[in-house]
């Protein structure tokens, strides 16, 4: 489908001169505090403002670090008269005197217009497919009237609240509506909501927000990006000193942060206790990569410093068993060891001595090296987990059958797990014996993982390929040309021509944003994904190295698009005005692009693939 025309008149609307609002927010301001109204009527807001006296609703909003936001909504005869009762509504919370207004780098002001508004009902609202009637978190707002009433999700509001889901957005309005006295269960309420004489709009908006002495025109609740290396190394080193910044004392990172919330509570681990929130030893070991390849960058000590505390700490959670005769080694944290754990400690501790020429962890990396060999299975299947508490009562699984292998299955952990062990083959001489193992019995993984696993879990494959690690595994092994087969190689194109041809284009989308994020089914909502980007950028490296330049220059202008793509996740001091904690925000990169979560991991992947797409944008020699 072409949205160019609708996309285009967009653009250009985006692109002019904002004098006016900046003059309007100002005024805003300053009816704050002086009590006085706003005159509307000697600035130019003709292009900017289109006001409908029947639908268009003006909503004000303050925010201000450590406070709930207020706001207030109104839609009266004239633009002036809706901004007028919103300030003046607002000047009524009993909490308004806690923002402070007249300090503009403090209190931050968002003014949000709705432009239009389309009839639908409930049942009819899409999510996945590109009409009139879809939601999209950021873009579409919902107006439901009920009793004669009206209650309003503004686009914003998927922003604001960390928000990207119709049922969330729905449940933010019908909380607001009596339908919440009469149940606790967001399904129910919607059924209710369903059997009352309603009304329902999906609605779209304008809005801006202060910022300093300025006012930036907002898309999404954010603002738009334009690519450039410099840009994409900034955001990176940021991502990196984010993970610094909150280490703790025994070398782990600041695993979770809910940036709406200010708190550390992880959204798949909701119930765990502050005393012993979650963590996890894999994305651990992402942030110590993370902080190895900053230092590639900028060879400055203090982020080999922080991966060391990082490394140290996994030293701690390491058991060891024997394996022929000899010692191995696995990570061993939420009485799990999974194959991906101790593969990406080998990653990081490799990465490590490669940069710094310490040895001391040589003894660590022979007994993981040892363990990953002895998870390969007889056919070469690479086994995810060694200890697992729901299998064999949590004791070695030495021996499983077709079906818990099947129910253990991962996607992740063969390709980290192989990775390491490349990364040892090539670069760790120290040991003939142990490497020529390594490569004997990576050759039959290899081989399984390329040509039997599509057959064997055929249904586990999606359209969209998740195999970012094993791409990069690929890469690395064809340094040695044992390794540069075509079934691997291929396996690693044909996954990177999958990505790309499962990324939105300029304008085969209705969104501006959308381009160079992927979908798994056109019409999904976008996946600004740093995950997958890595495996990406994995395999234009290997037809660099090869010295295929067709296909690596198309891949590298694919990585071009997609880290564009995932510009809209970092958090920076113009789009972090709806947290509670700017600060502490500031520098972090999201899961999503509504979402306000933080994870280690949502930094690692972003900022490592933006590293190594720098090093390709300046030929920057970098293993």
């Amino acid at each position: 489908m072409d949205f160019s025309i609708e996309n285009n008149k967009e653009r250009e609307y985006l692109k002019q001169d904002f004098t006016p609002i900046k003059e309007l927010m100002q005024r805003i301001r300053q009816a704050f505090l002086n009590n006085g109204k706003v005159n509307t009527k000697d600035l130019d807001l003709n292009n900017i403002i289109k006001y409908d006296k029947s639908f268009t609703y003006i909503y004000i909003t303050l925010f201000q670090e450590g406070e709930s936001q207020i706001r207030w909504g109104a839609c009266r005869s004239t633009l002036e008269e809706s901004i007028n009762r919103d300030i003046e509504k607002i000047k009524q919370n009993k909490r308004f005197s806690q923002f402070d207004i007249q300090n503009n780098e403090k209190c931050r002001i968002l003014f949000e217009i709705i432009t239009e508004q389309t009839p639908v009902k409930i049942d009819e609202i899409k999510y996945a497919t590109f009409t009139p009637k879809r939601f999209e978190p950021g873009i579409t707002g919902i107006k439901i009237i009920l009793d004669k009433t009206p209650y309003i999700y503004m686009p914003t509001d998927a922003w604001t609240l960390s928000q990207m889901d119709l049922k969330s957005a729905l449940n933010t309005i019908l909380r607001k509506t009596p339908i919440k006295d009469k149940t606790n269960k967001i399904s129910e309420r919607i059924n209710i909501l369903k059997q009352s004489n309603y009304e329902c709009y999906l609605t779209k908006s304008h809005a801006f927000i202060t910022y300093k002495d300025d006012v930036l025109a907002l898309y999404r609740g954010n603002q738009l990006y334009e690519y450039s290396p410099e840009k994409i190394k900034d955001i990176a080193l940021q991502g990196a000193e984010w993970i610094i910044k909150y280490q703790k004392e025994d070398g782990r990172y600041l695993y979770y942060y809910d940036a709406k919330e200010d708190n550390y509570k992880d959204h798949e681990h909701p119930n765990a206790p502050e005393d012993n929130l979650y963590y996890n030893d894999l994305r651990h070991c992402g942030g110590i990569v993370t902080l190895i390849r900053a230092y590639q960058l900028t060879k400055d000590k203090k982020y080999l410093d922080s991966a060391k505390r990082g490394i140290d700490f996994i030293t701690t959670i390491t058991k060891e068993h024997t394996v022929d005769g000899e010692t191995a080694a696995y990570a061993f944290y939420n009485k799990k060891a999974k194959l991906g754990g101790t593969g990406m400690i080998l990653i990081a501790m490799m990465k490590y001595r490669t940069e710094t020429g310490d040895n001391s962890y040589d003894e660590y990396i022979k007994k993981y090296s040892r363990h990953l060999l002895s998870r390969i299975y007889k056919t070469g299947e690479m086994l995810g987990y060694y200890i697992n508490p729901n299998y064999h009562n949590g004791e070695p699984l030495n021996d499983m059958t077709d079906e818990e292998r099947r129910k253990t299955f991962s996607f992740y952990y063969p390709g980290e797990a192989l990775l390491g062990l490349g990364l040892v083959a090539n670069n760790f001489k120290d040991d003939e014996q142990l490497v020529n193992k390594i490569i004997e019995k990576s050759k039959l993984a290899l081989d399984w993982i390329v040509d039997e696993r599509p057959k064997l879990y055929a249904d586990l494959f999606t359209s969209l390929p998740s195999d970012a690690w094993l791409m990069q595994a690929i890469e690395e092994w064809c340094k040695n040309p044992e390794f540069r087969k075509d079934n691997y190689i291929n396996f690693v194109y044909n996954d990177a021509k999958t990505m790309m041809s499962k990324m939105y284009k300029k304008d085969d989308s209705p969104y501006l944003d959308y381009e160079g994020s992927y979908y798994y089914n056109y019409g999904d909502h976008f996946y600004p994904d740093g995950s997958r980007s890595e495996g990406l950028i994995g395999a234009y490296y290997l037809a660099h190295n090869l010295n295929n330049k067709e296909l690596a220059e198309e891949i590298l202008e694919a990585c071009r698009k997609t880290a564009k793509s995932q510009m809209v996740l970092f958090n920076t001091d113009k789009n972090n005005y709806a947290h509670k904690n700017p600060q502490k925000s500031k520098g972090a990169i999201r899961f999503k692009a509504t979402r306000q979560w933080i994870r280690v991991d949502s930094i690692q992947h972003v900022a490592c693939f933006y590293f190594r797409l720098y090093f390709a944008e300046n030929n920057i020699d970098v293993a």
